[in-house]
């Protein structure tokens, strides 16, 4: 198995498009599985498109969903903290992707993203192991 560490500066962007740096750890794979993992209580991932629109509807279905200015019982951190420690029951925290061929399989449009709507922490990390297919013995 591979892993590797991902540091990344979200800032206040909620969704930051990871699809190139996952390629680039496959790239010199066969097949197997791909783990993202992101070791945060207030940040997920998703497949989603990204680009056309699609980052802004996430950011409106969240609020929609878990609006930042609810009466939210967790309350340390800035306005609307709580519902950041809320969202990763929406936004899991991981996700396994095929990986043939050395390359992601996704579909045309989909794009692997981390969400974090916590400002507070813009620092983040996010794992990744590739569990690879055993080479075939030829005996």
């Amino acid at each position: 198995m591979r892993v590797r560490e991902l540091r990344l500066t979200t800032g206040d962007r909620l969704v930051t498009n990871l699809t190139h740096e996952l390629g680039q750890f496959v790239a010199d794979s066969e097949d197997g599985l791909l783990n993202v993992f992101v070791p945060h209580a207030t940040a997920g991932l998703a497949i989603i498109e990204v680009g056309s629109g699609s980052d802004d509807d996430l950011a409106i279905a969240l609020e929609r969903l878990a609006p930042r200015d609810a009466p939210w019982h967790h309350r340390h951190g800035s306005t609307g903290h709580g519902r950041d420690h809320v969202i990763p029951a929406f936004v899991a925290p991981s996700l396994t992707i095929p990986v043939l061929g050395g390359a992601l399989a996704l579909g045309t449009w989909q794009s692997v993203v981390l969400v974090d709507p916590n400002v507070d922490n813009p620092v983040r990390r996010v794992l990744l192991s590739l569990l690879e297919e055993p080479a075939s013995s030829t005996d």
